[in-house]
């Protein structure tokens, strides 16, 4: 049983009997707490009040006049970034439904930042402390940028992006450093340490270093990691069993709705599907395919029925892969909603 990514705020939450999670005054008072809205030397008195009173009673209520008297200017649109995040949380009665609601409408209003903490709270929850070093690698790919390279004997690697820009800008890293900042340089150039099954157990210790390579090739435990990553994460919203595995190609004949993990994955999808040319960079930058099924009846609309769900996930021109895991959740075909 592990304990990993202490930090992103899960223990601060509760929990529903059915075992969803319940935002408390400790999270919303750890969100107080961030370098955006904690006082500095600097703040003034009006600043300093607020920020005791919201942390004395986090849901009570902050007025336009009360940021209006804040004279730093920032200040006062990070207190109304915090306090529409806030209203977004407590609209719902679970974490869960408060992040699905982000993403209907008319789009999401509140900080990446915050939507990837929350995904991460999230996984954790669905992962929980039995979960192997691989998934909860595997894992931060939900969260986190990955920057791919493919190595010249065909291995696809995948390193937090932050990681490596922070290696690229570090001053003993050199022209090494530029090539990887411009994505021109093979990922092991970087000196960073790539998670094996043998090698598994440095995960523990960095688990919120996010300094650890995976592969991403076929046949690789990154990438079974991920589908059983992926069919937790389907389960839990939806409530019944997923199954996702690898494929190498689509069956046309059951190829009858498709949702894809980040925004190139699902162009190239849709243009596939309507039959139009797709352009070779287009194309190569894909990293992999993937087939979901229900295996409890009823869950797909009828018309689905027996057939899979095909998911694909794509880098963009940076190799850069930014998965959207809300993709999975919004786009799905069910009979009645998650």
């Amino acid at each position: 049983m592990r304990d990993y990514w202490r930090r992103c705020g899960y223990v601060l939450l509760d929990r529903t009997d059915d075992g969803h999670l319940v935002v408390t005054d400790d999270f919303l008072r750890s969100l107080l707490e961030r370098p955006e809205l904690a006082p500095v030397p600097e703040s003034c008195g009006n600043e300093q009040a607020l920020h005791h009173r919201l942390l004395e009673h986090p849901r009570s209520e902050a007025r336009a006049e009360d940021l209006a008297a804040l004279k730093d200017e920032d200040a006062r649109a990070n207190y109304a970034i915090w306090l529409r995040f806030r209203q977004r949380l407590l609209a719902h009665p679970t974490l869960e439904a408060s992040y699905m609601a982000l993403f209907r409408g008319e789009g999401v209003d509140v900080p990446p930042l915050f939507v990837h903490q929350l995904t991460q709270i999230l996984l954790r929850h669905i992962l929980g402390s039995g979960a192997d070093a691989m998934r909860a690698r595997a894992a931060e790919m939900l969260f986190r940028v990955q920057r791919i390279s493919i190595q010249d004997d065909g291995q696809v690697m995948a390193a937090d992006d932050e990681t490596v820009e922070r290696h690229a800008i570090a001053a003993n890293f050199g022209t090494i450093g530029e090539l990887l900042r411009q994505g021109g340089a093979a990922l092991r150039t970087a000196e960073l340490d790539v998670l094996h099954a043998e090698s598994a157990d440095l995960y523990w210790g960095r688990d919120e270093s996010h300094d650890l390579v995976i592969g991403l090739n076929h046949g690789q435990p990154a990438l079974d990691a991920l589908c059983r990553v992926l069919e937790a994460w389907v389960g839990h919203f939806v409530g019944s069993p997923a199954r996702i595995q690898v494929e190498k190609t689509i069956d046309n004949d059951n190829w009858v709705w498709h949702a894809g993990l980040d925004a190139q994955a699902s162009a190239v999808l849709n243009d596939l599907y309507q039959g139009l040319e797709v352009n070779e960079p287009s194309m190569a930058s894909m990293l992999c395919l993937f087939s979901l099924w229900f295996d409890e009846p009823g869950v797909l609309q009828h018309e689905l029925a027996g057939k899979p769900v095909y998911l694909a996930m794509a880098m963009d021109d940076r190799k850069r892969l930014k998965l959207k895991p809300q993709n999975l959740l919004l786009n799905l075909p069910l009979a009645r909603p998650s």
